[in-house]
């Protein structure tokens, strides 16, 4: 059996991408706008409006954003370099997801509105998603953990942890210097 970390969060950001998806495929069947064909010898046989990518690209840019800069602390310095790489990492997420987005157009899959519909769609479905698990669902994972099954499956809640890897690290560090101490004892006598 594997100890699972902080699956909780795992599992509500996949619930929210599930989400995000549905969302995206009944908009889709409701609007039926038909994607470009101009230039292309391909039919396509999906809708175009939202586009599927981009909603989805700005939902992962989005909710990785307030996560890094919201909800993970890492450690408890405030020396502006330590905390440097949360920054460069949501910029390169914004730009991951700006790039696909483009990207859609430039291979003429889609037009302009829908790419804009689905990024902006995508981006207020994870503002949503996020403060709904930041303020409702966060809350509950210290129950949620403490359930039978949840235990059976060693799963935990690390969400007030502000460094999981040190942690892990320094509760490890301390169970081996126990049991060498308890080896060193046990052979001594």
């Amino acid at each position: 059996m594997c100890v699972v970390k902080n699956k909780l969060v795992e599992i509500t950001f996949f619930c929210g991408t599930v989400l995000n998806e549905a969302i995206n495929w009944i908009l889709k069947h409701t609007i039926k706008e038909l994607r470009p064909c101009h230039g292309r010898e391909i039919l396509f046989s999906e809708y175009g409006m939202p586009s599927n990518h981009a909603q989805f690209m700005w939902f992962f840019a989005t909710y990785m954003a307030f996560f890094l800069l919201i909800r993970l602390h890492h450690g408890n310095s405030s020396y502006p370099l330590e905390n440097a790489w949360k920054y460069i990492v949501t910029v390169l997420i914004i730009c991951l997801a700006a790039v696909v987005t483009y990207s859609r157009i430039y291979l003429q899959y889609h037009t302009w509105n829908q790419v804009l519909c689905g990024a902006v769609l995508g981006i207020f479905l994870a503002c949503i998603w996020f403060f709904i698990t930041q303020l409702m669902l966060t809350p509950l994972f210290p129950i949620i953990a403490a359930w039978p099954i949840s235990e059976f499956l060693m799963l935990r809640d690390t969400t007030l942890i502000p460094n999981v890897m040190w942690f892990e690290y320094t509760s490890h560090r301390a169970e081996s210097r126990t049991r060498q101490r308890k080896l060193v004892s046990m052979k001594s006598q």
